[in-house]
């Protein structure tokens, strides 16, 4: 098949691509590098700022190229905002992808309407980026973050795309659940790729002591990703446990220079207020590193693994995070094996050819 891919998040449609490329497909990727990630594609459209001229620029370049990106067997874009454009851009680019090419889709993938509309109504998630429970959390322009995605263009972008489009792939549960209400039957579940060949496994010590903590922080997400929290509570125990545990935080890394910083590490302390292992607990695991991230039962429920399961789960309540960490530093003598489980599940789960096998399927059903 020939496949075009656009747009981009934490480098899922380029290890996607690869994965494709694997089982016999062409694939070509479109993306923006992920802005300071500077992650990988084949065609490059990077806007330098929001400024008039640069804007103009950036517009002119897809512009020219749009009508090349035609009779391709599927195209997928990277949610509703596939390219750093006005919402209305983006739904004019996606028809006119739609009509030079045979079948479109869209991956649900990052904040957009359904997601904050889930996260809105008091019942799809006990907690989310923007409560937790019936609370409110702290984040900054809160009311102008609503009204983005539940009202206005982005909203109206995001709906028209999901109607139009021919299926829809969620790489999380919170996304599959915020979708399914309104188009199940179009709708797919689909992990997250990892690409294991470039993840090797690390040299996994029968002994760990002291323990390596290792937190990414970036700077603009912080309290949606609830780093703020889980740094502070690392702080904490490193004061209390300093020869028996230490702590290692890197803020907004390139996506190749974090990937191999963070071997040098035992556990990785990723989101708060997920459901589900996203991308960065995911390249952890697959090193054989336990990852600190969401691991609810609804997830495990949702994929059907009863048996295997090595994420450390929290929660969004302060004590229990101290408490759940502290019993990593106490009980170091464990994680050996489960490093070793972290790496199978990713290898049972998200293998790249597998997943990618997976969108070849929903593609053609």
């Amino acid at each position: 098949m020939k496949i075009l891919l656009v747009g981009d998040a934490s480098n899922f449609h380029w290890t996607l691509a690869q994965g494709l490329r694997q089982i016999g497909h062409d694939v070509i990727v479109i993306s923006n590098g992920g802005g300071w990630m500077n992650t990988n594609c084949d065609i490059a459209i990077r806007r330098k700022s929001f400024g008039a001229v640069d804007s103009m620029m950036y517009l002119a370049k897809i512009m020219s190229l749009l009508p090349t990106w035609r009779d391709y067997d599927v195209v997928q874009i990277a949610g509703h905002g596939f390219f750093k454009l006005r919402p209305e851009k983006n739904l004019a680019i996606f028809r006119q992808l739609r009509r030079q090419n045979r079948r479109i889709f869209m991956e649900a993938i990052g904040t957009d309407h359904y997601y904050v509309k889930a996260c809105f109504d008091g019942k799809t998630y006990r907690y989310s980026d923007y409560f937790v429970g019936d609370k409110p959390l702290n984040i900054p322009n809160y009311n102008v973050e609503r009204e983005a995605y539940l009202e206005g263009a982005n909203r109206d972008a995001n709906i028209a795309m999901a109607q139009e489009c021919d299926g829809i792939a969620a790489c999380l549960w919170e996304y599959y659940v915020a979708y399914a209400p309104e188009y199940a039957h179009k709708l797919a579940y689909i992990p997250i790729p990892i690409n294991l060949d470039e993840n090797p496994v690390r040299n996994i010590p029968d002994t760990i002591d002291p323990l390596r903590f290792f937190i990414g922080i970036q700077h603009d997400r912080s309290i949606l990703k609830g780093t703020d929290i889980m740094y502070d509570v690392l702080q904490q125990l490193q004061r209390k446990y300093k020869h028996e545990c230490s702590v290692t935080a890197v803020e907004s890394l390139p996506y190749k220079e974090y990937n191999r910083v963070m071997y040098d590490s035992d556990v990785l302390v990723d989101q708060l207020y997920s459901y589900t292992p996203a991308t960065n607990a995911l390249l952890a695991m697959a090193k054989g590193i336990v990852a600190v991230s969401g691991a609810e039962p609804e997830y495990y429920d949702f994929i059907g693994e009863h048996t295997l399961q090595p994420i450390v789960n929290v929660v969004p309540d302060r004590d229990m995070i101290y408490a759940t960490l502290e019993q990593l530093i106490l009980h170091r003598d464990t994680l050996p094996q489960q490093c070793h489980e972290s790496r199978l599940f990713v290898e049972r789960h998200h293998d790249y050819r597998q997943v990618a096998q997976q969108y070849i399927d929903f593609w053609t059903r």
